[in-house]
């Protein structure tokens, strides 16, 4: 119904300061009714006790009870109250009428005893009414005073009147109040939509101004320029992923039609064909290698790559890829050594299958002929840790806290030139391994790397 957060905040503010006003209002109107009302019975029952206690004394002097009613009635009884006192057979021995003529008549109580009744009359004189049994010497007497309740009613009527007026009046200026202060109140969100719509893929490294950062609205803004960082990164890297992804399909690519392009310039011997198909299928494996991962991590990154888990021994896996390796490692002289020991586990065999090979592949590059890759499975506290050290030249210190991003090498050249049937050679392996081992709760850890060798070890919780 209502489009604009100022309007709505507007009515909010008003309806709620309507019912609070009109609360109060009521509250404030009962209040006053009840504190009239009893101040008015107040007054007649003080008018009743002292006339009756007045005529009691005024009789035991000795005068005539007629001449004693008329003569009190006449000192304790106001000009706008009227005023009787009866016999005990209810004959009027003294009254004492209004200005405006108005009598007072004894009422029908029944059983009249020594107390006093207030009542409102019905008849539509609009009068409140007191009236008491009281006796002297045995003799029995009643005394009726009414008044009209039309100070009262007035009384009410002007506080009606003025509780109406002051509830319009402030609802209105809450009205307006209220709009001013949303309106100034949302500006800064109004600047903040308009930069953002200024805002494109291209100046993401923009961020909105925080006009104070201990309100609501700067949380909101620290909050979203938090978001646009989040984005421009996630976007640096999108864009950085698509360039290196770019080049490494593109290199084998060139490679492949370079050696075709140069095998079809002229007629070969049947060794250079053979040749030529080598290198063809050398760069193939490699493109089929990086395709693979890309789409391992896009499905990562898309999280459709859900965990197939089952239970298995974690050392036979182990045990199994480093065998797989040992094949890798005598094509350079590299030995591969084991320490392990019993472990069930619960997990996806595949991927952590994909993970210790990634490991193992990149000791395996890294280290030169006559080296050594070992690979432990260790139980510490409540994780189980696949540790995988090598005894190369170690990772350069500047490399280090770029190693787990994708597609990074720190020596692209001789990366390249060491791509197996285990990993690309494209920088993609430990970021594999990364999410292997976060999709399981664990994470992977360069612990050491020096110019004595590099210790990888991948974490995995017990379960």
């Amino acid at each position: 119904m209502y489009s604009s957060v100022r309007t709505r905040l507007t009515v909010w503010y008003i309806c709620v300061l309507a019912l609070v006003l009109v609360a109060f209002s009521v509250g404030v109107y009962v209040m006053l009714k009840r504190s009239l009302y009893a101040q008015l019975d107040y007054d007649l029952k003080n008018t009743v006790e002292s006339t009756s206690a007045s005529f009691v004394r005024t009789l035991a002097s000795g005068k005539d009870p007629g001449q004693a009613a008329t003569e009190e009635l006449n000192d304790h009884i106001g000009p706008d109250q009227s005023a009787a006192i009866f016999d005990s057979d209810g004959r009027p021995i003294a009254e004492n009428p209004d200005l405006a003529g108005g009598r007072a008549k004894l009422p029908d109580l029944g059983a009249r005893q020594d107390s006093i009744y207030l009542y409102n009359l019905n008849d539509g004189s609009g009068r409140r009414v007191v009236f008491r049994r009281f006796t002297s010497n045995t003799a029995v007497f009643f005394i009726v005073v009414s008044q009209p309740l039309d100070e009262v009613l007035d009384t009410l009527r002007n506080i009606r009147l003025i509780l109406l007026l002051g509830t319009g009046a402030g609802l209105v200026l809450a009205g307006l109040g209220g709009s001013f202060l949303a309106r100034r109140s949302m500006r800064p969100v109004a600047r903040m939509t308009e930069q953002a719509r200024r805002m494109s893929a291209e100046n993401l490294e923009q961020r909105l101004p925080v006009t104070n950062a201990r309100d609501e609205l700067g949380n909101l803004v620290a909050t979203f320029n938090e978001l646009l960082g989040r984005i421009d990164d996630s976007l640096s890297q999108q864009r950085r992923f698509m360039a290196d992804a770019s080049h490494e399909l593109r290199t084998p690519v060139s490679v492949m039609r370079t050696a075709i392009g140069v095998t079809l310039d002229h007629e070969r011997e049947v060794e250079e064909y053979r040749d030529a198909l080598m290198i063809m299928d050398d760069q193939v494996r490699r493109l089929t290698r990086v395709v693979t991962d890309m789409f391992t991590l896009a499905r990562a990154d898309a999280e459709k790559r859900p965990l197939i888990r089952g239970e298995f021994r974690l050392d036979l896996l182990v045990e199994e890829c480093a065998r797989a390796a040992e094949v890798l490692g005598s094509r350079k002289g590299v030995r591969i050594t084991t320490e392990l020991k019993q472990t069930p586990y619960r997990g996806d065999e595949g991927l952590l299958r994909q993970l210790v090979l990634n490991l193992l592949d990149n000791a395996i590059k890294h280290t030169p002929a006559t080296g050594e890759v070992n690979v432990a499975l260790r139980t510490h506290d409540s994780e189980h840790q696949i540790v995988v050290s090598d005894t190369g030249s170690g990772i350069p210190p500047e490399a280090q806290p770029h190693i787990f991003e994708r597609f990074y090498r720190a020596d692209k050249a001789r990366s390249r030139s060491h791509s197996s049937e285990f990993g690309s050679g494209a920088g993609l392996g430990l970021s594999i391994a990364q999410w292997i081992a976060s999709q399981h709760g664990g994470r992977v850890s360069l612990i050491k790397s020096d110019e004595q060798g590099s210790v990888f070890v991948a974490n995995l919780p017990v379960n």
